[in-house]
């Protein structure tokens, strides 16, 4: 069990990446359109390139258009997200609004199996929330004048990543790692580029350099997070995974201060530290049960 919890903690840290590429495409002049476009499209690209090479397999057309229809629930998390960054909201609101993704995939998942969430679960989602509220720098910020529209498309984005987390555990789960992953992009591909056209492959963005912007978060937040919950997930389910998921926020928070030089407030740090218990607690409850047993 350790090493599909380890997958899907590389996969969430991974994607923890995003925020630290995202800012730095943004400082040299790089539209949303362009960055999550170029994103999805080379992060597809190299996906169908390894499936290709190493992995070819057949996979029934029912099953595929799952696949695919599933598959958007990844890039509407995108599209909800940033559209709540453009918002009045402050982006720390954003992020706190993005995280209430743990609980809402505790939910499902108790949905799903028709069973109450374990002690440890529970436990671990408070801490998680706590900490997200803390490291997101929520206590520095003012709340008036919040827009309804911000709030809507960030608890909207929520729910797409929780249920993107559930449909990789679930979905067509006998398919290989690779030829699953591609299916599950393409339908986030076709979503993307019908809400953002592609203007960027003709119009010379990536010859001003957005291509370099485009293989680091294809990699990124394509490519590994893809691999890694489609392997990791079905083995440890997605309530666990969604806790490990919250990863994401202390990573981007860490590059933040090493990479961009940000500052952050002493309360961020408690709620990283926070954070990281809450992912931990899970584990050491299931090793002290395997303790026990022996």
């Amino acid at each position: 069990m350790f090493r599909y919890s380890f997958l899907v903690l590389l996969g969430a840290c991974s994607i923890g990446v995003l925020a630290i590429f995202v800012k730095l495409a943004y400082r040299n002049g790089f539209t949303l359109g362009e960055v999550i476009g170029s994103q999805y499209l080379v992060g597809w690209l190299l996906l169908l390139l390894l499936t290709l090479l190493f992995f070819r397999h057949r996979v029934p057309l029912k099953q595929a258009l799952v696949l695919f229809f599933a598959g958007t629930s990844a890039s509407l998390t995108g599209i909800c997200y940033y559209g709540a960054l453009q918002t009045s909201i402050p982006a720390s609101i954003c992020i706190v609004l993005l995280f209430q993704f743990v609980w809402i995939g505790i939910i499902i998942e108790m949905i799903s199996t028709k069973t109450l969430p374990s002690k440890e679960k529970v436990i671990s989602v408070l801490f998680l929330l706590v900490g997200t509220a803390l490291s997101s720098g929520l206590l520095e910020q003012s709340f008036h004048n919040l827009e309804i529209k911000g709030i809507i498309l960030g608890l909207l984005s929520a729910i797409s990543f929780a249920c993107y987390i559930f449909v990789s555990g679930k979905v067509a789960v006998d398919i290989p790692a690779f030829p699953r992953s591609v299916l599950l992009i393409t339908g986030a591909l076709v979503l993307i580029l019908i809400v953002f056209p592609p203007t960027f492959i003709y119009d010379g963005a990536l010859g001003k350099g957005l291509w370099k912007y485009g293989i680091a978060l294809g990699t990124f937040s394509i490519v590994i997070p893809s691999i890694a919950f489609s392997i990791g997930i079905p083995k440890i389910g997605s309530g666990l995974a969604t806790i490990l998921a919250t990863a994401e926020l202390p990573v981007t928070v860490i590059l933040s201060v090493l990479i961009l030089k940000e500052a952050v407030f002493f309360s961020q740090w408690i709620g990283v530290l926070l954070i990281f218990i809450g992912i931990a607690i899970p584990q050491l409850f299931h090793f002290t049960a395997r303790a026990y047993k022996i």
